[in-house]
């Protein structure tokens, strides 16, 4: 680079510094921007975030650098950029707020959510003020996991803010941090540009073949450039004399930190050493620690600054991080020990207490229990604030320090589940063996075994999980009933997941859950509903289906703590669509996704979402269902994961009758990595194409998925569903043998449930392979069961089936009723080829309907309809915002597309628009 007077010219960097530039003029504009850029260590990356520094006139900075050791320590950088902000703090929601507060430490309260933390951080940002808010982010691959998250998060929800977000990232090997976001890579300067810098840095004579060598073998590193020139005699720089080196770039930079650094007075590197120990950068702290350790720090000080290598200003700042790790490999593991202990001996336990006891950890010799129990609490700390991967490394270095044996195997047991919640599974895998290894009680045991099937079914699969889960439910069935029947309910989580395919599956389950004393159907609506499934499972529906109908009722008659509902809902919910408890299930889903949405439960609201759109989906509320699966892709977009859009458009498009959306669905989820050789998605996948097939009138293809889909009565829920849509593809095409079997298990299914819902299927059902009088009283009694049962597109669906038998006895004045009713219930509610279908079948009775007219509204795209939506619904911005995980100005931004496209100018206006006509665009 060449200096001129304050500005900093960087040689070869034209192209980049535009890129910047542009961005930085984008953010004064109003917009948001995100780059991140990567390179090498040395390659320039720090000097391009001090270009934007240079040019940040008028807009508000706040800046960050990952340190190397602080990684585990939770939230460290996201609170080292948000420090600056925090007086903005009362302008956000409350919740998200609190969440923010409790991550930082500031409060104590549960667990923040990190997806919340990252709402709050996006809401932050965008509260900072008028002036643009540029984020500096330096050596991001040093960030603690879960301030990297967080910033990943954000920069994905970016969008009509003033806010700049550039993150600079080392490259080395793959990629796990800030991917898939704009990127700008920063490669070597060219040989005439590497030329000029390195004559702008060398002083004395510099043979032509060194020059050359030393251009090549730095590839256009600026650092190497500036720094090696710094190792060589006048002699090697005069005629070339010297040894080549073998070693990578970046070490042959670090060894010449390491020699500039040892050349200099001992008291000097002790200094130095005592800043890379101590990464906050604190001036008071090293002045604190030099001077227990005897340092004279002021001379040491001036010494360390004069050698260009460290600044002291308010902060503490390394010329390079490389220069760092020199200054901490400089020295053995005596001298860093003794660092160590003396900044945690300066240190305020009061308001640092896990930086303190992680140099006490860093300090101890040997085993001490007191240091060990200190970083137990340091743990529990940074687990209620969010911080499970730190929770998790203080818990491993607990471990390491701990002399009692039983206590060792707790605490390895404790740290191996805190890995396995942050997603570290092999990491999680070793502690439990050495767990495993120190004597464990039973339930200890039990818990290691309920372990190491949680982190099997999420590292491989339901079905490689489900052994382990069995076995611990068995093993903890003595000593804790409550944690065994949890570990039931996951075992059959797995076994239903895993359908077919697993071996032994969830009639291994259900044995145990039988065979398990106290499981008589009499206890808790927890055991209850392991009981009546294991039933079904068992012994049959008839024998298991009261049980389950007696425990959902419980539920739904019932209160319950966040915990046990967020626990068991979602199970209630699925015995309850089991059961055709079409009520219960209804209002167990409402409640599930009030509560999820509440307590910020984003790890279950997700599954909530799509529990209650496939609920919305029978009760004939297309659009509503197609509003959940917004928010469920918001939460999907926020987490990187697309599972829940496609599992929505699972549910959702074949009723619609659109073929390429469903294909596309089924398509995605058969042949996702995660989700291969779940029988499960075999069952999901053949239902929804039965009923797209039906609906399109395409009956053998709709049989052959059909048939796929019921192949598994023990999966319940919609294989039960299959055999339905079975029925009506088999009456289609005349196989009435298959079409009566399957009527017949209906029936007996009905009998039990009693169920409006269950009652009116069967009639429905039977109604198909009926004759005469019979089949017209049965379709009646089909609509009016479940019209009563609330199941709408059934009703539609049976009404149709009625008008078209209608037809065909030639009572065409009846026919145009009923399937008037048909098509105009199944065209509001957006199931179009159903529509379709009762279209056809009115023009055959004479009756002329006019197709949906393409396209004569606005088109708004799926997520400004639900913004719409929740405006009718009386939501504020910022809890638009909250639900959606978007900015207040983000929502904002959307809204002002829908008053153009709509032609209002107002909130209150949007209140009149029927947006059930909005045609919506992807």
């Amino acid at each position: 680079m060449v200096r001129d007077g304050a500005r900093t010219e960087l040689i070869g960097r034209q192209d980049e510094c535009k890129v910047l530039d542009d961005l930085l003029a984008q953010a004064r504009a109003g917009h948001s921007g995100v780059l991140v850029v990567r390179g090498e260590a040395g390659i320039g990356k720090t000097e391009l975030l001090n270009h934007l520094l240079d040019r940040a006139t008028g807009c508000r900075v706040v800046r960050a650098a990952g340190v190397q050791s602080e990684m585990e320590l939770s939230y460290a950088g996201l609170h080292q950029l948000c420090a600056p902000l925090l007086s903005h703090l009362e302008s956000i929601p409350e919740p998200q707020r609190n969440a923010l507060r409790t991550a930082f430490g500031m409060q104590v309260g549960d667990a923040p959510d990190r997806f919340l933390v990252g709402l709050a951080t996006l809401s932050l940002f965008a509260a900072a003020g008028d002036e643009p808010l540029l984020c500096l982010v330096d050596d991001a691959q040093w960030l603690d996991r879960v301030s990297a998250q967080t910033l990943e998060f954000v920069a994905r929800r970016l969008l009509a803010e003033p806010v700049l977000m550039v993150l600079a990232v080392r490259e080395s090997g793959s990629r796990e941090v800030l991917v898939d976001l704009p990127e700008l890579a920063v490669r070597g300067l060219g040989e005439p540009d590497s030329r000029r810098l390195l004559d702008s840095v060398v002083t004395g004579p510099l043979d032509q073949r060194v020059r050359d060598r030393i251009v090549a073998e730095t590839r256009g590193n600026p650092l190497a450039l500036v720094e090696l020139p710094r190792g060589l005699t006048l002699l090697e720089m005069a005629g070339g004399f010297g040894v080549p080196e073998s070693r990578p770039l970046s070490s042959q930079i670090e060894a010449g930190f390491l020699r500039r650094i040892r050349s200099l007075p001992a008291q000097t590197q002790q200094l130095l050493l005592i800043a890379a120990t101590e990464p906050v950068g604190d001036v008071s702290l090293l002045r604190s620690a030099g001077e227990r350790l005897g340092i004279d720090v002021d001379r040491a000080a001036t010494e360390a600054e004069a050698s260009g290598l460290m600044t002291l200003g308010t902060w503490v700042r390394f010329r390079h991080p490389l220069v760092r790790s020199a200054a901490y490999r400089a020295v053995g593991f005596e001298e860093r020990r003794r660092v160590h202990a003396a900044l945690a001996e300066s240190i305020d336990a009061t308001l640092y207490p896990e930086r303190r006891v992680w140099h006490l950890a860093s300090a101890a010799t040997g085993p001490d229990e007191n240091v060990a129990a200190e970083l137990e609490g340091s743990a529990g700390r940074a687990h209620a604030r969010g911080g499970v991967a730190a929770a998790a490394a203080f818990l491993d270095r607990a471990t390491a320090l701990t002399p009692d044996p039983v206590r060792r195997g707790a605490r390895a047991l404790a740290a191996a589940r805190a890995k396995y919640q942050a997603g570290a599974f092999d990491t999680a895998r070793e502690l439990v063996d050495a767990a495993e290894l120190s004597p464990l009680d039973e339930v200890g045991a039990g818990r290691a075994t309920l372990l190491r099937g949680q982190i099997m079914s999420a590292a491989k699969s339901a079905s490689a999980g489900l052994p382990l889960l069995l076995e611990a439910a068995k093993r903890l069935q003595p000593f804790d009933s409550a944690l065994a029947d949890q570990t039931y309910r996951d075992a059959i989580y797995a076994a239903l997941t895993a359908g077919r395919l697993a071996t032994g599956g969830v009639r291994d389950v259900a044995d145990a859950v039988l065979g398990t004393p106290g499981h008589t159907g009499t206890e808790s609506r927890e055991t209850r509903l392991l009981t009546g499934l294991a039933r079904v499972v068992t012994e049959g529906y008839a024998a298991g289906a009261p049980v389950l109908l007696d425990a959902v009722a419980a539920f739904r008659e019932g209160q319950f703590t966040p915990e046990d509902g967020l626990g068991w809902l979602p199970f209630a919910c699925r015995m309850a669509h089991s059961t055709w408890d079409f009520a219960a299930w209804s209002e167990l889903s409402a409640r599930l996704v009030d509560l999820a949405r509440g307590n910020g439960a984003l790890a279950v609201l997700p599954s909530a979402l799509l529990l209650r759109l496939s609920n919305r989906v029978f009760a004939g509320d297309l659009r509503g269902a197609a509003s959940l699966i917004v928010e469920a892709n918001a939460i999907g977009e926020a987490t990187g994961s697309s599972f829940f859009a496609h599992y929505g458009a699972l549910v959702l498009e074949p009723f619609r009758g659109r073929e390429p959306a469903t294909r596309q669905a089924i398509e995605t989820l058969t042949q996702d990595r995660l989700l291969r050789g779940e029988g499960k998605v075999t069952t999901a996948t053949q239902w929804a194409a039965a009923v797209l097939y039906n609906g399109l009138g395409r009956y053998e293809e709709a049989y052959a998925a059909a048939e796929r889909g019921c192949e598994n009565p023990q999966e319940m829920g919609l294989s039960l569903q299959s055999r339905v849509e079975l029925v009506e593809a088999a009456v289609r095409l005349g196989r009435t043998e298959r079409a009566a079997e399957a009527v017949r298990t209906i029936e007996e299914m009905a009998r039990v449930s009693a169920t409006p819902w269950a009652l009116g299927t069967s009639a429905a059902a039977r109604a198909l392979v009926s004759e005469g009088e019979t089949a017209d009283a049965l379709h009646r009694e089909a609509v009016e069961l479940l019209d009563t049962a609330g199941v709408r597109m059934d009703s539609a669906r049976a009404r149709l089936r009625h008008g078209e038998w209608l037809r065909q006895e030639r009572r065409r004045a009846q026919a145009r009723t009923r399937l008037g009713e048909a098509h105009e219930m199944l065209d509001d509610a957006g199931a179009e080829a159903f529509a379709e279908r009762a279209r056809h079948e009115l023009k055959a009775v004479g009756v002329k309907v006019r197709g949906r007219a393409a396209a004569e509204t606005a088109v708004l795209t799926a997520k400004e309809v639900e913004i719409a939506r929740l405006v009718q619904g009386g939501f504020t911005n910022p809890e638009i915002g909250a639900r959606l995980f978007l900015s207040p100005h983000t929502v904002e931004w959307h809204l002002r597309k829908v008053f153009a496209k709509l032609g209002v100018s107002s909130r209150k206006e949007i209140g009149s628009v029927r947006l059930e006509a909005m045609a919506t665009a992807p």
